[in-house]
């Protein structure tokens, strides 16, 4: 049984996907699709905690939570239901292990902020296979920290003072075998026990890069699922949920092409399911959803009215958060920063936006005098958090540095509503760029409009029609056959 959720993946983003492709997702071509509602169970617009829980446990609760019901009773999951029958499981995703979609499958707090103690849950879980970003708090330092889980993280050390055990050497004493390169994965075998795959480093927190961004050495999400097949597969049977948890990232930044990007890549991990269920059709099932949508995506603008040109998203070589990484190193390395007319060809190389010359989209004045007052908003924002910049032997000041840089003497006044919790210039261009290609947004939220749920297997009937998301978790439990 398979469970794949694209996180913030809704109807418009899968079929901007599809049109970008130019051919059916394999998503797409499964038999059986029914509509699905998301809501949380005291809130209209969902987030990813709510979600998971209704997928993987059947039940609604409250924003934030993980496998609690709303009056925080611990509720039992298909992951944790699929074990207890003697079935392998395997939990993938893009984003960190204890992130709230992977989260909801085996963890069973009041916040999904208690990062600690969904450590301490994933270590304790048993299942066999975990592979994606590390972990954010794995000795217990951040504010969420209530070993709520009773998980034995606490110990009395020599001098009396009660500390926390490491949730990486407690997953080592539990049996998992932890492994951060490449080789380490390649090599690890059916047979070898279980496993914990952080390519991002163990500890760290650190999500997998955006498909945009992989580099060839990077191990891609296909690839992670293709081993946890392999890992898994037996005549007990296996559970794996797989998370496209970076494409909801993408959409809150408001930027499609690193979204169609993830979405295709996450396509390509369904498309390693669709080949064991050809070898495997009577005794595989797969299903496709997605937690929420993100950002109202729209396909068609004002102004572009009835045409769109979505191949224009391929002008961008590189994630938002890439060239934001990029141009805070750029302004934030230099004593005086870049002026708009230096940074204009890293714009032009990574989105193809300019004013003529190497562009590939002409930008009017009008458009480009946008860029620049975003950029120097960005400025401002990047010099905010220096106290000051040496250069040899010199110091000089950020109030210096922006007298020097016409761009940095620009107030960070604009509110929320317009960038976000993103960089003032790369939302804007993402935006323009989206907009020229016939894509709008309304928010950089989640919304509550409904997802697109897509089976094939054995029982794939029962996910045709419409229904809310805690009933994927229903009818997962009723097929894996729930006494």
């Amino acid at each position: 049984m398979f469970l794949f959720i694209g996180d913030g993946m809704g109807i418009n983003q899968r079929t901007l996907a599809a049109q970008f492709a130019d051919h059916p997702l394999c998503m797409d071509k499964f038999p059986s699709h029914g509509i699905t509602t998301t809501s949380a169970a005291n809130r209209f617009i969902t987030d990813s905690a709510a979600a998971a829980t209704a997928l993987a446990c059947g039940e609604k609760t409250n924003v934030g939570v993980l496998g609690l019901d709303h009056g925080l009773k611990p509720l039992k999951s298909i992951a944790e239901m699929a074990r207890d029958r003697g079935m392998k499981v395997g939990v993938i995703t893009t984003v960190s292990l204890d992130n709230a979609t992977p989260a909801g499958f085996y963890a069973h707090v009041a916040s999904r902020k208690q990062y600690y103690d969904i450590a301490l849950a994933l270590t304790k879980s048993n299942f066999d296979y975990f592979a994606g970003g590390g972990l954010v708090d794995v000795e217990n330092k951040r504010s969420h920290k209530a070993d709520s889980s009773g998980g034995g993280g606490n110990k009395i050390d020599d001098t009396g003072i009660q500390t926390s055990v490491n949730a990486l050497d407690l997953a080592r004493k539990n049996g998992y075998t932890i492994v951060t390169t490449r080789g380490e994965f390649l090599s690890f075998a059916p047979g070898d026990g279980k496993l914990i795959v952080m390519p991002g480093g163990a500890g760290k927190g650190k999500a997998l890069p955006y498909e945009l961004d992989r580099q060839e050495t990077d191990i891609s999400l296909a690839r992670l699922t293709q081993k946890g097949i392999e890992l898994l597969q037996g005549e007990s049977g296996f559970f794996m949920m797989v998370e496209g948890g970076k494409i909801d990232w993408a959409c809150h930044a408001n930027d499609a092409a690193t979204a169609v990007a993830d979405i295709i890549a996450f396509d390509d991990a369904i498309g390693q399911a669709l080949e064991f269920y050809e070898k495997h059709p009577e005794e595989t099932l797969i299903v496709v959803t997605a937690d929420h949508e993100c950002g109202g995506m729209s396909l068609g603008v004002v102004d572009t009215g009835y045409e769109t040109n979505f191949k224009l998203l391929e002008y961008q070589k590189m994630s938002f958060q890439g060239f934001r990484n990029e141009m805070v190193n750029r302004v934030s390395s230099k004593v005086i920063p870049p002026s708009f007319e230096d940074i204009l060809p890293l714009i032009t190389s990574s989105f193809g936006l300019g004013p003529g010359g190497e562009a590939n989209i002409n930008l009017s004045s009008m458009e480009m005098d946008k860029l620049k007052a975003a950029y120097g908003e960005s400025v401002s924002h990047i010099r905010k958090k220096v106290t000051h910049f040496s250069h040899k032997k010199k110091k000089v000041s950020k109030r210096k540095a922006r007298q020097k840089c016409p761009e940095g003497n620009n107030k960070a006044s604009k509110p929320s509503i317009f960038y976000g919790r993103e960089d003032p210039l790369t939302v804007t261009l993402t935006r323009m760029l989206n907009h020229r290609a016939g894509i709008g947004w309304t928010t950089f939220s989640h919304t509550g409009i409904p997802v697109l749920t897509s089976a094939i297997g054995p029982g794939h009937g029962a996910f045709s029609g419409m229904y809310d998301n805690s009933d994927i978790g229903k009818k997962l439990m009723v097929l894996m056959g729930k006494k």
